[in-house]
């Protein structure tokens, strides 16, 4: 048997799968999905079934994991993976093709564009805002406050990192960082609060690696 062939067999097994998953996840998105339609801003049949979804181990659990996101988010690619424990808090969720979520992330309202990779256990809050300090005490969780967060395309989240804000398209985020404010592309921040580190690419027109260096500081610290 030729590798092509070996290909093809392997990418049919997969659709199969796939379309498997979906059969078997169908209750749960419409579950959800009438949860949606009948109160917009109640998620808790849906956090029931990604709480659920997010403990079936090995491969079986990860073809589940993702039909099941197919059918609730906004947009959730079929190229994808989900690890075991990893789930999405809510909806309001763009998944991209070719992202990878380890084991136990954590995912809020995020848009996760193509080739994205985030580490075991790192989680992505919904923004900065979700909580206020009035009158003597923290307030609730309130969905009003919810903010898209954008990553990508091809940025690296390493584990247990914390993203709360934008990260530029082919940035590395190290494990433990804490990334509070907006993040440019092509750069490694790393500590908390997350801070540059070095450029990955070289910057437009520079005329060496020292001015480069300064620019991409400043551009990391505006």
């Amino acid at each position: 048997m030729t590798t092509d062939q070996t290909s093809v067999i392997a990418g049919a097994v997969k659709t199969i799968a796939d379309a498997i998953a979906l059969v078997l996840v169908l209750p749960l998105g419409a579950a959800a999905g009438l949860e949606h339609r009948l109160r917009p801003n109640a998620e808790g049949v849906f956090h029931f079934c990604a709480h659920a979804l997010a403990l079936l181990p090995g491969l079986p659990g990860a073809y589940l994991r993702r039909a099941f996101y197919r059918l609730t988010l906004d947009r959730c690619h079929a190229l994808c993976h989900i690890g075991f424990g990893a789930m999405f808090t809510h909806r309001e969720v763009l998944v991209g093709r070719g992202v990878y979520l380890g084991t136990w992330a954590l995912v809020g309202s995020a848009d996760l564009r193509e080739g994205t990779s985030i580490g075991s256990r790192a989680s992505l809050l919904s923004g900065t805002e979700l909580h206020e300090f009035r009158d003597g005490e923290w307030t609730p969780f309130d969905a009003g406050k919810l903010r898209q967060i954008v990553l990508g395309p091809h940025t690296f989240v390493g584990e247990g990192a914390i993203v709360m804000a934008d990260v530029g398209p082919r940035t590395m985020v190290t494990a433990g960082a804490v990334v509070a404010s907006a993040v440019p592309a092509g750069i490694v921040v790393a500590g908390n609060p997350a801070r540059f580190v070095r450029r990955l690419e070289p910057l437009p027109d520079a005329p060496d690696a020292a001015d480069a260096a300064a620019a991409a500081a400043a551009e990391a610290h505006r």
